[in-house]
């Protein structure tokens, strides 16, 4: 899934990839403040208590990351920054690993919502892009 925010892709990049940001964001995944240990991030999610690694910082708009889940199974998320005419789309593939369909639905309805809110959250401090459809 995607979605287009009217930011640059370096703006959106930054916001997104603020380990700080994402319990304002990824709401539907992050229910608890962000405990780091070094690369890993360890937060409270509807499924309990997971393991997170973001891959390192980097100038591709690249956020691919592991989530360790409860039962020990690791699910890798692809999810990427690109430039889009309008300014940027986030795309964020969703796995449906140890989920029913009903729970893959359901999954599929909060990444939406983290990235609606990651959008709102990109365009209060971020300026337009010229000639985007935000302006």
């Amino acid at each position: 899934m995607s979605r287009i925010i009217t930011a640059s892709p370096e703006a959106v990049y930054d916001v997104a990839s603020d380990i700080g940001n994402l319990p304002k964001w990824a709401a539907g995944f992050a229910q608890s403040e962000v405990v780091q240990d070094g690369r890993d991030l360890f937060v409270e999610s509807p499924m309990g208590g997971v393991r997170i690694q973001f891959v390192e910082r980097n100038r591709f708009g690249v956020l691919d990351h592991d989530v360790v889940l409860p039962s020990g199974t690791v699910v890798t998320n692809p999810m990427r920054v690109v430039s889009h005419p309008d300014g940027a789309e986030v795309i964020f593939t969703v796995r449906q690993i140890e989920l029913s369909d009903t729970e893959f639905a359901r999954d599929v309805r909060m990444v939406e919502a983290d990235l609606d809110r990651l959008a709102a959250l990109v365009s209060n401090g971020a300026p337009a892009v010229p000639g985007g459809k935000g302006e």
